[in-house]
């Protein structure tokens, strides 16, 4: 007989298995922020190397684990991971992954930079919605938050690293670029043995037997999304996320790109201000989003955090981009990202839909949003090089849309178990 899920032991707290599960599973977001973050710090050295146009940038960016190639890969894995099981998606794709980053690691024309960029977004697509179901069913009842948050520590871990390793390595130019590469490779493999030594969901392995004794029907399938409930909160998330992460995208993408173009800072200076941007968000979840996403009201601390980074971003639109105004908007706009869109987009993602459509769910949402940050990527570098306080204030426009959204409709789904949640 399956053990209890461990959704039915929340009163127990979490144990040391529960805790690595998580890690191994929400190391699939360090990949994730490491690819991003990584393409990101090496676009001006690339752009210097090859003689990049501004519409080439903005293909890269458009197809990079950013947007196009994680969305796609999303929609595919997420309805494979429902079908075939959560394991199965994420023990073999991190393989595929470091395939794809070898391109990136030897590449010495533009159109190998493409086609890693392709490769690898495919990989980071398909594992976000396995390992962020895994997470939310293994979690115990009411621990949900603190564990996806640490899934979200370890998405700012990873930009964390990657620009401290190019802040080491920015004297070897694209050299220390490859090596950067190397290191997600190898890491991707790493993760590949650790995972081996997983288990599968339990909550999914007894919904799936339920569902071919036909204990249960009508929860599986792109038609099970089609119900009124699963599109009213496949519109929310898409809103909610969707409009958050055009800015969030731009800035992680671009970002060093800008600094160096629009404020004229250093490689190593424009490095290292991203980074220090990304460990105070780290500070964020730990000391916030994981303290109280648990037991407060949920709605109210979203909205806290949007307020925050309009406030953040809005310092970009009026005033000159100086050191010490990209610092204040560092500071702010990820103080809170920490407990915002990012870290709730994946709690609430999985809560939201029964255990049978929850990755499928999590895929369509995810490559849509990360597909329409794939078609505004192309526009990017113009509306840069047209005018940055433009660019500005249209970023500061879709933090307050998306904060409107998460305010005014975000679940209330603190202290509930899972099967409440996505029964609700």
């Amino acid at each position: 007989m399956a053990s209890a899920p461990a959704q039915a032991t929340g009163e127990l707290g979490s144990t040391r298995e529960d805790w690595k599960n998580t890690i191994l599973a929400g190391l699939a977001n360090y990949i994730d922020a490491g690819s991003i973050v990584s393409g990101s710090a090496a676009l001006a050295l690339w752009a210097t190397a090859h003689h990049l146009s501004t519409s080439f940038i903005g293909l890269l960016g458009a197809f990079s684990a950013n947007a196009i190639s994680a969305g796609v890969g999303a929609l595919i894995g997420g309805r494979l991971c429902d079908l075939y099981g959560r394991k199965k998606i994420y023990q073999y794709d991190m393989l595929f992954y470091a395939f794809g980053m070898l391109w990136l690691v030897f590449a010495v024309q533009p159109w190998m930079i493409v086609v890693g960029f392709v490769l690898v977004g495919l990989a980071v697509g398909a594992d976000i919605p396995a390992s962020w179901s895994l997470i939310a069913e293994m979690a115990p009842s009411g621990k949900r938050g603190q564990h996806s948050g640490v899934a979200q520590v370890l998405w700012y871990l990873g930009p964390v690293v990657v620009l401290g390793l190019f802040l080491v390595l920015a004297p070897l130019g694209v050299l220390g670029a490859r090596i950067v590469f190397a290191h997600l490779a190898i890491t991707a493999i790493v993760l590949t043995l650790l995972r081996s030594r997983m288990k599968e969901s339990v909550l999914w392995e007894e919904a799936k037997a339920d569902r071919l004794a036909g204990r249960k029907t009508g929860d599986g399938g792109f038609r099970a999304l089609l119900k009124p409930r699963h599109l009213k909160s496949m519109a929310f998330l898409i809103g909610m996320y969707g409009v958050w992460n055009l800015w969030a995208g731009t800035n992680g993408f671009f970002f060093p790109y800008i600094l160096r173009t629009v404020g004229a800072q250093s490689q190593a200076s424009s490095v290292a201000m991203q980074a220090a941007g990304f460990f105070v968000a780290m500070l964020s979840i730990s000391l916030v989003f994981m303290r109280l996403s648990d037991k407060v009201n949920q709605r109210l601390l979203f909205a806290i955090s949007a307020v925050v980074q309009v406030v953040g971003m809005s310092l970009l639109a009026v005033f000159p981009l100086t050191t010490s105004v990209a610092l204040a908007y560092l500071v702010l706009v990820w103080l809170g990202s920490g407990f915002g869109a990012q870290s709730f987009f994946q709690l609430w993602s999985a809560e939201l839909f029964p255990t049978l459509i929850r990755s499928t769910a999590q895929g369509v949402t995810f490559a849509i949003v990360r597909i329409g940050l794939g078609v505004w990527s192309f526009f990017v570098p113009a509306l840069t090089a047209a005018g940055f306080t433009r660019l500005a204030w249209i970023l500061t426009g879709f933090l307050v849309v998306s904060g409107l959204i998460g305010t005014i409709w975000a679940p209330r789904n603190e202290g509930k178990s899972l099967e409440e949640t996505s029964a609700a």
